[in-house]
């Protein structure tokens, strides 16, 4: 197989897992709150629930990032295919308190598994065959366009087939009465994602190859974890580009945890009921993803047209304020303009997280050494989800109106600020093959010219 046939097949293997592991929970994002409601559950328990999945993701990122950096990328990436199977099966068919909290507290584990693992083995086998220096930005891109129309598909899918169960002769509740109630109409989608799990798993199992690790007993890699995880930390404060990946990354959290708390309540209002307002919400949140996937999609040429990743990354959020502010002076208007406003908004936003998130990833990779990528991954995915869950509790505390929009959007101002000025050119990083530095005392290589940009091998992104 020649060198270029090996980075496309590497593109489209890690495009289908993307899609694969992102459809169940596009599956799941209408239906979830509703089924657990019909399970009889307050919205204050159901808060709950989200929260305990939250915080088993937190507690979990670094430990498991690390994990995938000890013990190889395709364990770790089908371990977590194997719990969120678990957890939307238990969630699915859970009908007390105890069950559906272990289903949570499984999918916030497979979650934290599965952050980084199949990047980190992307980026792996692009520079294992192209050198350190490879163009990442296109396969990453495609990453995220995969993921981007999976959760898109998956999340229309999901509000659509409960009430396709309704028409005709009323399957759902033919289904529910045969069941004693324990598979509802609601239940199915759920069900259904955790069949694609088994699909996951095994194409992870099949398609990521990569080379054997070292054998290590289980108290070396328990041990190593901790060492992995606390270099993860250290590397953003030596590093000051991998700093402003992760504080960006916070400030990306901060917005999009508003915007998930905002526009439903928003929504509502729209439409004047809860139910209704939760399928328009369906609709728009099946948009952002689109909107994000465009975005990757053109990433690289944003790169280009910029003239670095850095000056991509810049604009993306800019872009990104830009539709945030929209958001903000709409609050409480209702019109027919002021709501195309806001839904301009709420698409910009996503188009610009699209074409900066793949920029961000290819500067991060090329300050971090094979041995310490995943954990990278996670310390960026913990500042966000930290930072979100904090901007989320100020938010809802505040009176609603543009105040909320607006603190959220100065968050978002404040890691858009962090771009403005370019990083210095940095050495290529410390090979990963020496077993006692988990990541280089040197910078990374920098980013390529615009003339080896336009020149060189088409790069891979998510």
């Amino acid at each position: 197989m020649t060198e270029p046939s090996v980075l496309r097949s590497a593109r489209r293997r890690y495009a289908t897992v993307c899609a694969l592991f992102w459809f169940p929970v596009g599956l799941s994002v209408a239906p979830q709150v509703l089924l657990l409601t019909e399970r009889g559950m307050t919205l204050a328990a159901i808060a709950g629930l989200f929260a305990v999945y939250s915080l088993t993701v937190a507690v979990l990122e670094l430990p498991t990032g690390g994990l995938s950096d000890v013990i190889g990328r395709r364990t770790v990436l089908a371990a977590a295919g194997v719990l969120n199977l678990t957890a939307l099966t238990f969630v699915g068919l859970g009908t007390t308190p105890w069950v559906l909290t272990v289903g949570l507290v499984l999918m916030g584990t497979g979650r934290a598994l599965s952050s980084g693992p199949a990047e980190a083995w992307y980026v792996d086998t692009v520079q294992r065959h192209s050198g350190p220096g490879a163009d990442l930005r296109t396969g990453l891109a495609r990453g995220s366009s995969a993921t981007s129309a999976a959760l898109a598909t998956g999340t229309l899918l999901g509000g659509a087939l409960p009430w396709l169960l309704g028409l005709g002769p009323d399957i759902g509740a033919r289904l529910s009465e045969a069941t004693s109630g324990t598979v509802l109409p609601l239940s199915v989608p759920l069900l259904l994602g955790a069949a694609i799990q088994i699909a996951f798993v095994l194409r992870v199992l099949t398609a990521l190859r990569e080379p054997p690790r070292p054998k290590a007993a289980l108290r070396g890699v328990l041990r190593s974890i901790p060492v992995t995880a606390v270099g993860g930390l250290r590397l953003g404060v030596r590093d000051a580009l991998v700093a402003r990946v992760f504080l960006s990354a916070g400030a990306v959290g901060g917005a999009l945890g508003a915007i998930e708390l905002l526009t439903p309540r928003r929504a509502a209002a729209l439409t004047g009921a809860s139910e209704s307002g939760a399928v328009l919400y369906a609709g728009l949140a099946c948009a952002g993803f689109v909107c994000f996937g465009m975005g990757s999609h053109f990433a690289p040429l944003a790169a280009r047209v910029t003239g670095s990743g850095e000056r991509a990354v810049l604009a993306g959020f800019g872009i990104m304020v830009t539709g945030l502010s929209l958001l903000g002076a709409t609050a409480g208007l209702t019109s027919m303009v002021p709501t195309a406003v806001a839904a301009l908004g709420y698409g910009l936003v996503y188009v610009g997280l699209g074409a900066a998130e793949p920029n961000v990833n290819a500067l991060l990779h090329r300050r971090v050494a094979s041995s310490g990528r995943a954990t990278a991954l996670s310390v960026k995915s913990l500042a966000l989800q930290l930072v979100g869950a904090l901007t989320g509790l100020v938010v809802g505390a505040v009176r609603p109106g543009p105040l909320p929009w607006l603190l959220a959007g100065t968050v978002l101002l404040a890691g858009t600020v962090l771009w403005i000025r370019r990083s210095e050119p940095a050495a290529p990083s410390v090979a990963a093959s020496d077993p006692h530095r988990t990541y280089s005392d040197e910078r990374g290589s920098p980013e390529p010219r615009q003339s080896e940009v336009r020149t060189g091998r088409e790069h891979v992104r998510e």
